[in-house]
């Protein structure tokens, strides 16, 4: 798996705080279970985000190299370095 670029990563990095600070504005939480149940939650939507993104990425810009485009080409891509 490819890692994450800068934007990729920042991306990741506000949703965790974005949805940290949604969720314990609109729950009310007070004790410390609460608030690391809701900080861990964000931090695993942070996740998902930074890795569907990577996904995304990754599948435009294989057919945006016309990588993707032929079945018989993909084996020949384990050749290819970037």
């Amino acid at each position: 798996m490819p890692r994450p670029s800068a934007v990729q990563f920042c991306l990741g990095s506000f949703t965790v705080v974005a949805t940290t600070v949604a969720l314990l504005a609109v729950s009310g939480a007070s004790g410390a279970l609460e608030v690391g149940v809701l900080v861990a939650f964000a931090l695993a939507l942070g996740t998902v985000v930074t890795v569907l993104s990577v996904s995304v990425s990754t599948r435009s810009a294989a057919v945006a190299d016309g990588s993707g485009a032929s079945p018989a080409a993909a084996g020949r891509e384990y050749a290819r370095q970037r």
